[in-house]
């Protein structure tokens, strides 16, 4: 299988605003995007087709990402989404995160984020608390110094059509596997995908946690990547 470069294309305001210990490890990844799997890049050509198909220069374009507890893989997912965009200069993609049965933000998913220079900033606040009825602390995730609309967001755990987040025309993309069973229809979504991928949670209080986080964190950054680095290479051609 070839590998697909990055699309040749000025590089991004955006992108040399990421956090300094950031930047590098996007780098990284985005050096090394293949393989995907064909499940995963089948359900990403997908997403590929929506972006290029609904992009409308001022107008934000808002993905979802979707688990279960909005604990882990969709905040990972939301997070290294929004890093990504930056990083291929696709302002008007947003991220955002949540759940079918809202816990709270993990603190090995902060400290998993933490780990390649995001900054993860608990606000003092907290929001309706979720299963099984713990605290759920507000968080602000900043990702870069600068840019419109700015390099960060407010995350906590909360239902996917909680009114934070966009409420119809986004793309909702299920990361687990419970949530995509659980939830055949994403009210409001004008693009609902199957993006699975194991949870983390799996590994928790084990020797191999941090090692399990960080390996889920780059997968969807990679996926991610990989998406929008083929995007911003199929509008460069139009």
């Amino acid at each position: 299988m070839s590998r697909p470069s990055t699309p040749d294309f000025e590089m991004p305001a955006d992108r040399r605003h990421l956090l300094p210990g950031l930047a590098g490890h996007v780098e990284r990844l985005a050096r090394s995007v293949d393989p995907i799997d064909e499940g995963h890049r089948e359900a990403g050509e997908r997403l590929v087709e929506w972006l290029v198909t609904n992009d409308r220069p001022g107008q934000p374009l808002h993905v979802v990402v979707i688990c279960t507890g909005n604990s882990r893989r969709s905040i990972l997912g939301a997070t290294m989404g929004n890093i990504a965009a930056a990083y291929c200069g696709l302002r008007e993609v947003r991220f955002h995160s949540g759940g079918t049965a809202p816990t709270a933000f993990n603190p090995r998913t902060v400290a998993c984020l933490k780990e390649i220079g995001v900054e993860v900033e608990a606000t003092g606040e907290g929001a309706p608390r979720g299963e099984p009825g713990t605290a759920n602390p507000i968080y602000r995730v900043r990702w870069g110094s600068s840019g419109e609309p700015p390099m960060e967001a407010v995350e906590f755990s909360r239902r996917y059509d909680d009114p934070s987040n966009p409420q119809e025309g986004f793309a909702a993309l299920m990361v687990c596997d419970e949530a995509d069973a659980g939830c055949p229809a994403v009210r409001g979504a004008a693009l609902r995908l199957s993006l699975p991928f194991p949870d983390p949670k799996a590994f928790d209080e084990t020797p191999e946690e941090a090692i399990r986080y960080a390996e889920r964190r780059d997968d969807l950054g990679r996926l991610m990547l990989w998406i929008l680095m083929q995007a911003k290479g199929r509008l460069a051609r139009r």
